[in-house]
């Protein structure tokens, strides 16, 4: 008898719907999966079959052909099992419920349970837009798939239970979703008011929060680089929903998502270390998976002690942050991964980092910073809009008594700057949600600029040496400190700050 039911798997950060057909006939003993099923699906046999024996469930002793369409599609994990024993035992006449407009996603273990699998969100959302009504979803995985508004989602704890609820001898219990309050997800992170000094450079922090700006911070060990950085998801908007479903779609694929979570409601912060690969920076594998620049989308990519990374890796970001997404290639197909993302770097001045301290000597050569300096390349410092020296703290400073600002007090500035650039994108095709994501006529369009402010840009320029792109980030910057002061024009005080926060363009370096 010929059963159908459907499934789902991954392409990229997008679901797939897949459809399951079984025949099972009354000839010879045997099971084959056809569909281009690699080894994790092929070695279902097993793990469906001891499944259904240890569930009580009688398993056909019949020749079952299972083929998993697009057969032209390579399928890759374990996400079918549950399908596949659905279709098995609506062949033979055991599930006698109608599998159509239905999807079942899993993985099975030897006792009959249903075990977690990456991506629902993504299978869910596929399902869906397929015209499916039921998603059945293992029970870890059902407060994720409940995000999907339309669809009836079931937790399924084992095959069972499953069986029981398709022949309507039991209920499945149907997973609800409460969306949460993005306004209270930043109660537990670090707070700005636990950083002593640096009043400049925290200003610098603000600029670049406001306008989703890069930013690399320049000083000796010791004066707090990483503990700002660490510090500025407090500062950033709250997320918006939608920008919440994007950051948990990849996080599902990437196998971050905690146990029964639903959603990613604070922005990721990703701090890998420099010894890591290009292909675990960008994604990578046979089947591509999303690399840190993805699993920062939306939120902070800190690179601390960023010229210790290789540079084959650093310079793989050079696309990603022109383009907002990385695309990879593979024999399976074309990937492509978003990765809009606030880049945050850190680095000592020289090897031994004391270059330019007022009072600890530097040891190295001039020739040794150079060397130093240059294993960042130059277009990747084109594409970091702000580059801020943090300086070693004074005993006084250190030892001050009166209370810094707190990051709550920060954000309501950073938010209102948000809010002023708003009004001004509200026309624009494609939705516009930082200054940093302005395009080159859009710069032209929004940046308008005062007589001395362009005399200003103008020599600087000159004297500087700029790029074309280093004067378009410096308009960027200025833009964005010109909506903290909620001026709709960019004046000469506003490029004059812009300009001072490129220290690596200046003659000292």
């Amino acid at each position: 008898m010929l059963a159908k039911t459907t499934s789902a798997t991954l392409l990229g950060v997008d679901g797939v719907v897949v459809t399951i057909e079984c025949d099972v006939s009354d000839k010879l003993p045997a099971f084959e999966i056809v569909g281009l099923p690699d080894n994790a699906v092929k070695e279902a046999k097993e793990r469906i079959r001891t499944a259904s024996d240890n569930s009580g469930i009688f398993f056909p002793d019949s020749a079952i052909i299972i083929n998993l369409a697009p057969a032209d599609m390579k399928k890759s994990g374990s996400a079918f099992d549950l399908a596949m024993l659905m279709a098995i035992l609506s062949g033979a006449g055991i599930v006698k419920g109608d599998l159509s407009g239905k999807c079942f996603l899993g993985e099975l273990s030897l006792s009959g349970e249903v075990r977690a699998i990456r991506g629902v969100l993504c299978m869910t959302l596929a399902a869906k837009a397929a015209g499916i009504t039921e998603v059945y979803v293992p029970a870890a995985n059902a407060s994720e798939a409940a995000v999907v508004d339309g669809v009836a989602v079931y937790a399924v704890e084992s095959v069972a239970t499953l069986v029981a609820a398709l022949n309507g001898r039991c209920n499945l219990e149907k997973a609800t979703f409460t969306p949460p309050d993005f306004t209270a997800t930043a109660a537990g992170l670090p707070d700005f008011a636990d950083v002593k000094g640096q009043e400049r450079v925290k200003r610098a922090i603000e600029i670049a929060a406001a306008g989703g700006h890069n930013i690399l911070l320049i000083g000796p060990p010791g004066t707090g680089k990483s503990m700002l950085a660490k510090r500025i998801p407090s500062i950033l908007p709250e997320m918006t929903f939608a920008e919440s479903v994007e950051t948990t779609k990849i996080h599902s694929i990437a196998g971050l998502l905690p146990a029964g979570g639903a959603l990613v409601t604070t922005r990721p912060f990703r701090a890998p270390h420099h010894t890591m690969s290009t292909a675990s920076l960008a994604g990578g594998g046979t089947i591509p998976t999303p690399g840190e620049i993805s699993i920062a989308h939306n939120g902070v990519l800190f690179l601390d002690e960023l010229p210790e990374f290789n540079k084959q890796v650093t310079e793989a970001l050079r696309q990603p942050l022109e383009e907002r997404e990385v695309t990879i290639n593979r024999a399976a197909g074309r990937f492509t991964f978003p990765c809009n993302l606030m880049l945050v770097a850190a680095m000592n001045p020289c090897k031994c980092g004391y270059y330019g301290h007022p009072t600890h000597p530097c040891t190295c050569k001039r020739e040794d910073i150079r060397k130093y300096m240059s294993k960042i390349s130059g277009p990747l410092l084109d594409r970091i809009d702000i580059q801020i020296e943090v300086p070693s703290l004074t005993y006084r400073e250190l030892s001050e008594e009166s209370p810094t600002e707190s990051s709550a007090a920060v954000r309501e500035r950073v938010n209102a700057a948000r809010a002023f650039a708003a009004k001004r994108f509200e026309g624009e095709p494609t939705p516009i949600h930082s200054n940093s994501a302005m395009s080159a006529p859009q710069i032209r369009r929004y940046c308008k600029l005062e007589a001395d402010a362009s005399v200003l840009l103008q020599a600087a320029f000159d004297q500087l040496g700029l790029s074309a792109r280093g004067h378009d980030r410096i308009l960027r910057v200025a833009r964005t400190i010109a909506d903290l002061a909620e001026s709709e024009t960019i004046r000469a005080e506003h490029i004059a700050e812009a300009i001072q926060l490129r220290s690596l363009d200046r003659k000292y370096w």
